[in-house]
């Protein structure tokens, strides 16, 4: 999937869809099959000097809630058992980690957040939302936990099937 230039009218949409301005847009990682912002990538330096670890950025409303469901069902807990047990699923969690890693590091160095990806890999699994996120910006096989997240959300949400209001 390649990213695509942030215009003035998707900036517009990413601030309805998180309430606020948007901060640190580089420019759009995935979008709805309406042509929506999905998930925005982020820099890892914002504006006002901040490190930011999150470089994907899932903002779509309908797949945020549906994660969030997930989350709330404890997903995150069985996948963290999951990869304690697993050592194939920790090693394809670690190999997203360093991907996630390499597609910020495309964006500029942040010492402050060196071998700091985000969603807690790669030991642990600790938001749903940058695992889908990174699923979504970089495509499926790359983010193994991310890729299972959309699969479980699929009945509420899929990016196939646009769900913008």
């Amino acid at each position: 999937m390649s990213p695509t230039p942030a215009t003035a009218e998707d900036l517009a949409t990413l601030a309805a869809q998180l309430g606020r301005v948007p901060r640190g847009v580089v420019d759009i990682a995935a979008r709805c099959v309406c042509g929506r912002p999905t998930v925005v990538r982020t820099a890892p330096r914002l504006d006002d000097g901040s490190p930011f670890p999150t470089t994907f950025y899932l903002t779509h409303p309908a797949a945020v809630a549906a994660l969030s469901r997930l989350e709330a069902g404890g997903v995150m807990k069985q996948m963290n058992e999951r990869l304690s047990v697993d050592p194939e699923l920790a090693a394809g969690h670690r190999r997203a980690h360093e991907d996630y890693l390499a597609r910020r590091a495309e964006l500029g160095d942040v010492p402050e957040i060196a071998g700091v990806s985000a969603g807690g890999m790669p030991s642990r699994v600790k938001c749903l939302h940058v695992l889908a996120a990174h699923a979504l910006a970089v495509g499926p096989g790359i983010t193994p936990l991310g890729d299972e997240a959309l699969a479980l959300a699929a009945a509420e949400w899929t990016p196939q099937v646009c769900r913008c209001t």
